[in-house]
């Protein structure tokens, strides 16, 4: 669904193109003169708007310079009489998309508007993807597991993403929240469009604001230019707002007037933008005891918890343990470019047992840190490092290079490179790993020397 203006003088005309334009499911308005359409243009913010280049007291182009100059996003569509290559011409340096020449056929100018919107969608889908996160799979088939939980979340996945219903993942943090919204998305009727990520507790409060909502140029010191916010990249698709509960009650009671009204202004705008998205919420908290302390909005707590899908931490499916185990194995060993590896009995007995607080996230960092650090083709346990002192491991022999397997893979590389007088190569030597695998690590954890500055 998009929000189109249609300016046309000629009754009978915009009528038939008010009902056409319903027919394929748009928001549609209909003025009958520039002034009017200006009005409007001032208020709120359209996808489209398709216009006569004949009208009262205005003629087209007059009206297409204001209305890009008013609403520089809006695609703008000329109809024009006047079947003369010059005149659409003019209108194409003047910001308009494209232009019909009555009379026309209603599948043609319907065609036009789709096309146009296809690529104002493009567009969006370009400014989101300069910060768009690592990619992921997201169908169902291919996310790993095999424990019944999992393949309950999974059922409710197939059974929700074909609906419009607002949705809130609720689990720990690591268990893979992101991942299931995603699913949900990439599974739906609004798969072809954008699928939108915000973290609202990555950011501070006030530039989250600016992050959803977007902002007018001069909104505030560095505001150079207009910039669409996450919200209106995700039209017609689905944001997914990670850690909800971190979100302060200002900007909580924003995002309830998109659900309940589709709407929303930029930040240090006037003018109403209309959407059309779905919202996928999660935390890792307790929003009802958050409700109760005041600190989140409890109208937006039952709005968002339309269907709730709840993960179950690690420990409480210990048969995807594995299988996740084997998968990240397969990942770094093609990433890194070294010989696929294996895991022994004892090593893959010690990580069943652990009961990984970090979730999906720790188990994929442990297994990046072995295949990493391991020397040969087979991770044993004492190429495994597990934090938070549960489970101690066996060790066989000391290395010269780890003091200790509970420091960090980013104070291993440094106690190598230092031990190695930091010269990158015979540091990883010193490691049993290749010089692509130190520089990435390197580069991974803002590691740098003045040596390194200098001989650039």
């Amino acid at each position: 669904m998009a929000h189109v203006l249609i300016v046309e003088d000629d009754i009978n005309l915009g009528q038939i193109l008010f009902q056409e334009f319903k027919k394929h499911k748009h928001d549609v308005e209909l003025v009958d003169e520039a002034e009017a359409a200006l009005a409007r243009l001032d208020k709120y913010v359209y996808d489209l708007m398709l216009t006569d280049l004949k009208l009262p007291g205005m003629d087209g182009i007059e009206l297409l310079k204001k209305a890009k100059k008013l609403s520089p996003t809006t695609i703008v569509i000329v109809m024009t009489g006047y079947a003369s290559i010059d005149t659409a011409v003019v209108a194409m340096k003047n910001g308009a998309q494209d232009f019909v020449q009555k009379p026309f056929g209603l599948h043609e100018i319907v065609q036009k508007i789709d096309d146009a919107l296809a690529i104002k969608r493009m567009k969006n889908e370009i400014d989101y993807l300069r910060h768009k996160q690592e990619d992921i799979i997201y169908r169902t088939s291919d996310i790993i597991g095999e424990s019944a939980p999992l393949k309950r979340v999974l059922n409710m996945v197939e059974k929700v993403a074909g609906a419009d219903s607002t949705l809130l993942i609720t689990g720990e943090t690591g268990v893979g929240k992101g991942l299931i919204a995603g699913a949900i998305h990439h599974n739906s009727n609004r798969c072809t469009n954008n699928f939108v990520q915000v973290n609202c507790a990555a950011l501070p409060q006030n530039i989250l604001e600016s992050e959803l909502f977007g902002h007018e140029k001069g909104a505030f010191t560095g505001a150079i230019k207009m910039r669409t916010g996450r919200v209106e990249q995700a039209n017609m698709g689905t944001i997914f707002l990670d850690e909800i509960g971190d979100m302060d009650l200002t900007l909580q009671s924003k995002i309830l007037r998109v659900l309940e009204e589709r709407e929303f202004e930029r930040v240090g705008g006037e003018r109403t933008i209309r959407v059309d998205v779905r919202v996928i919420a999660a935390t890792n908290q307790d929003l009802m005891s958050l409700v109760q302390q005041g600190k989140f909005r409890e109208d937006l707590y039952y709005r968002i918890n339309v269907v709730n899908i709840h993960i179950p931490p690690i420990r409480q499916r210990r048969e995807d343990i594995e299988p996740l185990v084997q998968y990240f194995i397969r990942k770094y060993c093609g990433e890194f470019r070294k010989t696929l590896m294996e895991i022994d009995s004892s090593a893959l007995s010690v990580m069943l047992e652990y009961d990984w607080p970090g979730n999906v996230r720790e188990i994929r960092n442990c297994v990046e840190r072995a295949v990493l650090l391991t020397e040969g083709s087979m991770i044993r346990s004492q190429d495994i490092s597990i934090n938070h002192g549960q489970n101690p491991l066996p060790r066989k022999e000391e290395s010269e290079t780890m003091s200790s397997l509970a420091l960090s893979e980013r104070d291993i590389i440094l106690e190598a490179l230092r031990k190695n007088d930091w010269i990158q190569k015979e540091a990883a030597s010193s490691l049993g790993i290749s010089k692509r695998v130190i520089h990435y690590k390197i580069r991974k954890y803002g590691i740098t020397h003045p040596r390194w500055i200098r001989n650039r």
